[in-house]
């Protein structure tokens, strides 16, 4: 029995000893998520018809340190705004293809880096994920 808990903190020791080296050679970041609620629903261009598609997302923000996350909240309020405005200039086919998707996330994301690096003066994002993307 002295011996098996022995072993084990000795094996937790190495662990420990082991994964710390390895996450400071990669220079991991505290990256942590923002999402906003409720979800953002907005109109989008549609071809040919009368009426307006409508889009519903929700949206998590990957920040790249946990010290941004009041500056995030603090900017929200425009971010939402930059958000509504790149969905409002999309047409149907491409909020509709996967290729479109990601083509606007990508475009929100560097639209958002844009924004918040003039506002605050920092890199905030990590990246931008989708994780509810509803269309009609």
């Amino acid at each position: 029995m002295k011996y098996t808990a022995l072993f084990l903190a000795s094996l937790l020791l190495s662990c420990t000893l082991y994964t710390a080296p390895a996450q400071a050679q990669r220079g991991e970041q505290d990256i942590v998520y923002y999402g906003f609620d409720p979800d953002i629903v907005t109109n989008y261009v549609t071809s040919g018809r009368r009426s307006l598609g409508y889009i519903r997302v929700t949206i998590e923000l990957m920040v790249a340190d946990r010290s941004h996350l009041a500056d995030i909240e603090h900017h929200e309020p425009l971010i939402l705004n930059t958000i509504i405005r790149i969905f409002n200039q999309q047409h149907e086919d491409k909020i509709k293809s996967l290729t479109g998707r990601e083509e606007i996330r990508q475009t929100i994301l560097q639209e958002l880096q844009v924004v918040l690096k003039r506002e605050t003066g920092k890199d905030m994002l990590h990246d931008l994920l989708f994780t509810k993307y509803l269309y009609q």
